[in-house]
């Protein structure tokens, strides 16, 4: 049989984004709305996830599930992955920051929609994979170091926007010193057991409110002691 062509890929990603559009309207109680932004659902559109993960699992990357991509970790399925999207909201004169490249799918996906995007990556294989195909892709606003990405990247902090892709039992003091006043933190939080995805807002008087909405299982946010 002969291998996939983009327009069949590109076909298989509108798919894929009919589905998240299907399982957000099936959430709407839990998330309070029906549907996704449409420069959310636009950027999943042009994304090709297929280049993100491993060659093995390349075929399975436009249905709704989560794939490995080595060292134990997965990408996420892309319906969390455009849920965070929508809930953080970024915009294209907000500075980004990321914990947990992966091998830049999540990254690709912000870079589309925000002015800066700098990202922090405890595997120093994935940093170099994800900047190596951002650059293929040509998204010249993102910044990619290796480091524990408990401690935030303080060199470019104050962010508009804190977007984390590992799970921690209580949000790292770091994450919130960096985030500007008016600025939004989106993360999962709980036990291995039960995680949560979280919502944290900062209002301009520097006070945190937090939202609960959906069960997610993320893997553990890495620190280094």
């Amino acid at each position: 049989m002969k291998p996939m062509n983009e327009e069949h890929l590109a076909v298989l990603r509108r798919h894929m984004v009919e589905m998240i559009a299907i399982h957000t309207d099936l959430a709407s109680e839990e998330l309070g709305k029906a549907a996704l932004d449409e420069r959310v659902m636009a950027a999943m559109r042009r994304v090709p996830r297929h280049l993100f993960v491993p060659a093995s699992v390349a075929p399975y990357a436009y249905q709704d599930m989560p794939l490995p991509i080595g060292f134990d970790k997965t990408v996420s399925q892309p319906f969390i992955v455009a849920l965070m999207t929508d809930l953080l909201a970024p915009q294209p004169h907000e500075v980004v920051l990321e914990i947990g490249t992966g091998l830049g799918y999540q990254t690709a996906i912000l870079a589309q929609l925000a002015g800066q995007v700098w990202s922090v990556e405890i595997i120093e294989e994935f940093a170099s994979r994800a900047e190596a195909l951002l650059q293929e892709l040509g998204l010249s606003n993102v910044g990619i170091r290796v480091g524990d990405g408990s401690r935030g990247w303080p060199e470019h902090a104050p962010f508009d926007k804190i977007l984390v892709t590992a799970a921690a039992e209580q949000t790292p003091p770091a994450f919130l010193k960096q985030l500007k006043p008016g600025g939004r933190l989106v993360l999962p939080l709980g036990s291995k057991e039960a995680q949560f995805l979280t919502v944290i807002d900062k209002d301009a008087a520097g006070q945190l409110e937090t939202r609960k909405l959906i069960p997610v299982r993320f893997s553990r946010l890495e620190t280094v002691t």
